[in-house]
């Protein structure tokens, strides 16, 4: 990109590339300096939000100071530079999914947003009467309700994966729900509450035995694994930038293109429309169809920047380093005997969900604050969990890859001070 006033696009910090340095690493995120209660911020709040790294920061103050302007509507110099880092940022999504073309990213303000899209606008065409949608007891309840509210006003029916009591879901009971009724599957592929690793190659694979369409939820997964949504054959795939170290209000869905050409608009107004007169209305091509209004343009040109980041760490290291963390917490927490911990499947992400007998989750998240560690508390928007392991809310530490063992054992003498004035 041209400079303008001096002042260029920023640069990704090249230090990060090589030999994964976490103390390097930590450095380029601000808020991890911070002191919290006179103590060393301990963020283990990641499956809630993650941290954002300088570069990103530096990408949205550039773009409000240096090429702010509405993006495709414009043949002034500003308006093209806004058009082109906004589009780039599509461009590099498509490359990181792995989807075939960046006509199948649609911008939406995040995981939400895009599973609502497709519930009101594949949901409405497709799902009648008597038809059934599928999900599992782990979902979060943005992939429920939208699927609640369509089967009501379709009188259809919800039907549910079970899981275990290990937190994995049975897939024999899910191989019985699929019929000549089921009309669509929506599965989230990480748990936010269990941090349970879906089999979700097999779980498309027989929907699409069947025809049936599969939507994944994919907000845990981005931050922690690679994604392929050609291999695995998705046809929706939905994420929120938050999550994958970028900017709040802005999400992806991935649809394919076959797909998205057939479903009707999800909002009217500018951008999406290709020729209005009052007699009749032409809308414009995917993606743009579903994006109307002025977007997030900041929110995904910091997107794009994320994943730059990403790509720089490189996905194996971040997974191998989080898998070590996981371990850790896991082999620490289990040496404790009032802990009790919730969701033990065999394949895991780095999040682990615990409880302390006769010590409400709040207190715990309450005392470690104190300590300066960051956790979350409550059920987590995923309450039919809750109800399986018939608790009302756990306490969940979740780790990213600028985590360290030696903020695990912070975790550990914390959760010690809580058993001490608690017990």
């Amino acid at each position: 990109m041209k400079k303008e006033n001096n002042q260029s696009m920023p640069e990704l910090n090249k230090n990060t590339a090589g030999k994964f340095d976490v103390e390097k690493i930590r450095k380029d995120f601000p808020i991890l300096q911070r002191m919290i209660k006179d103590k060393p911020l301990v963020y283990l709040d990641n499956a809630a939000t993650t941290q954002k790294p300088q570069s990103v920061i530096d990408m949205l103050v550039y773009y409000y100071s240096m090429i702010n302007s509405n993006v495709h509507r414009g043949v002034h110099f500003l308006s093209e530079q806004a058009t082109l880092a906004y589009e780039d940022a599509r461009l590099k999504v498509k490359e990181f999914i792995n989807a075939v073309s960046a006509c199948e990213i649609i911008y939406t303000r995040g995981a939400t947003e895009a599973i609502n899209l497709v519930a009101y606008s594949y949901g409405r065409s497709h799902i009648g009467e008597g038809d059934e949608i599928i999900i599992s007891e782990m979902e979060h309840h943005a992939n429920i309700v939208p699927w609640q509210m369509l089967c009501e006003e379709k009188k259809a029916k919800l039907r549910v994966i079970p899981m275990n009591d290990e937190g994995e879901l049975i897939l024999e009971e899910y191989y019985k729900l699929l019929n000549e009724k089921t009309k669509f599957v929506s599965i989230v592929q990480i748990s936010n509450s269990l941090g349970t690793i879906n089999p979700i190659n097999e779980i498309i694979k027989k929907a699409h035995e069947r025809n049936i369409p599969v939507l994944v939820d994919g907000s845990q997964s981005v931050p922690h694994v690679k994604v392929d949504v050609q291999d695995w054959d998705c046809d929706f795939y939905v994420f929120s930038g938050h999550k994958l170290f970028g900017p709040a209000g802005i999400g992806v869905l991935y649809g394919k293109a076959e797909l998205l050409q057939n479903m009707p608009p999800y909002q009217t107004g500018g951008d999406m429309i290709r020729y209005v007169t009052f007699e009749k209305t032409i809308f414009n091509d995917i993606p743009n169809k579903f994006e109307a209004g002025t977007p997030n343009i900041a929110g995904a040109i910091g997107l794009g920047t994320a994943i730059d980041y990403l790509n720089n760490l490189g996905m194996y290291e971040v997974a191998k380093q989080e898998y070590d963390l996981l371990e850790y917490s896991t082999q620490r927490l289990s040496e404790l005997k009032e802990v009790r911990l919730i969701g033990t499947a065999k394949h895991k992400a780095s999040l682990i969900s615990f409880v302390l007998k006769n010590i409400h989750s709040h207190d715990i998240g309450t005392i470690l604050d104190s300590e300066g560690v960051a956790i979350r508390t409550g059920h987590h928007c995923t309450q039919p969990v809750m109800q399986h392991f018939s608790i009302p809310a756990t306490a969940r530490a979740s780790f990213a890859f600028y985590n360290t063992r030696e903020e695990v054992d912070k975790l550990i003498t914390g959760i010690y001070k809580v058993i001490k004035v608690f017990g």
